[in-house]
């Protein structure tokens, strides 16, 4: 049966060795004059700044964590708002509040763009954006593995360990199969080369 095509970034699921995943995260800031939209589910970076940002396809760097939603002052109302998703307003002067899962050894789940065998275990993946990078709508992100990118290289930001069990999108014959991933190139914790 085909996989359903409905990317929806990197959904925390379990942790390394077994453990539940229980809802940690970490509040982080985003600089309220970032313009770029960063989507629940998304792959954040750290800057040299302080502030984290999206993190794009090929873009380096060391990966802070899941992007979980935000908080900051609506600048229309001067109330405080709560968002699945960063803006990007360029008229928000407030902090901005970033929820952050930034556990190294958290383990996600996240839809390829291709189909997706067991022969890719192991190896590290690059993301890539789906339809656009993310909702404005539901606020979740359209980010992807990118399949084509499967190599050893330790900088890139995910770690294939398994295809999903998720019924709906667990055929390796076909696009979209979901994939179990683990951050790879994280700031706690240097990239490993894969196999």
């Amino acid at each position: 049966m085909a996989n359903k095509d409905a990317p929806f970034g990197l959904r925390p699921a379990a942790l390394l060795g077994g453990g539940a995943y229980t809802g940690g995260q970490r509040e982080y800031e985003i600089s309220n004059a970032d313009t770029t939209k960063i989507y629940q589910g998304d792959i954040v970076k750290g800057l040299a700044t302080g502030y984290i940002k999206r993190m794009a396809a090929a873009d380096g760097g060391l990966v802070v964590g899941v992007f979980n939603g935000c908080q900051f002052t609506d600048s229309s109302t001067g109330k405080p708002k709560w968002s699945n998703y960063w803006t990007g307003d360029s008229a928000v002067t407030s902090t901005v509040k970033a929820y952050v899962v930034d556990d190294p050894n958290i383990i996600c789940e996240v839809q390829a763009d291709a189909a997706f065998t067991i022969a890719g275990v192991f190896a590290n993946y690059d993301i890539v954006d789906g339809a656009g990078t993310g909702s404005a709508n539901s606020g979740i992100s359209y980010a992807e593995l990118d399949v084509g990118t499967g190599n050893t290289t330790a900088s890139l930001p995910l770690k294939a360990l398994a295809v999903s069990t998720d019924p709906d999108n667990d055929d390796t014959g076909s696009t979209n199969t979901n994939v179990v991933v683990l951050i790879n190139n994280h700031f706690a914790s240097a990239g490993t080369t894969g196999v």
